[in-house]
């Protein structure tokens, strides 16, 4: 089967993934366009999966204001080595992982810091499941795990905090 210039374009476009995965995705989904998104979400989970035991020692600390100087937020995001830690994609993911974090103040980073006696909503309260802001059909976690799998590192959300004008937490 021969997959179209546009096809590969077009997965390419919403996955940023590379022009022979999005290739390979779509032969592998004999063209179907909705198939080959999830075969390039699941690979990217697997790949994060692998990695994830991989030590994290370098990194950027990422700071975001919000336009109005009322809310700001710090997110320490950890990955394996300076050179990814200066690519666009690690980059993009820090900033827009601050600007989350402003916008849907997370309580928690993951299910498992949240006491066994709260009784907040696990995806409003934990970083990692919330649903992301630019992307509402994909959770924080998937949104760092398509990043781990086009960087090829493990990356990891080492602690944040988010302050507001007037608000003690």
């Amino acid at each position: 089967m021969k997959i179209s210039i546009e096809a590969v374009k077009e997965l390419r476009t919403r996955t940023n993934a590379g022009v022979i995965e999005c290739n390979k995705a779509l032969l592998e989904a004999s063209g179907d366009l909705e198939k080959a998104l999830e075969i390039l979400r699941k690979r990217g989970l697997a790949i994060a999966e692998k990695k994830k035991e991989a030590a994290v020692a370098e990194g950027v600390i990422e700071a975001y204001i919000h336009h109005n100087k009322r809310v700001g937020a710090l997110v320490e995001l950890n990955c394996e080595t300076d050179f990814v830690a200066r690519t666009a994609e690690f980059k993009e993911l820090a900033h827009d992982l601050a600007m989350q974090i402003a916008a849907t103040a997370p309580q928690f980073l993951a299910i498992e810091d949240m006491p066994p006696q709260a009784e907040a909503d696990p995806q409003k309260a934990c970083l990692l499941s919330q649903p992301f802001v630019k992307d509402p059909t994909k959770t924080v976690q998937e949104i760092i795990a398509a990043t781990i799998a086009k960087v090829g590192e493990n990356i990891k959300v080492r602690r944040f905090a988010r302050f507001e004008l007037g608000v003690d937490h």
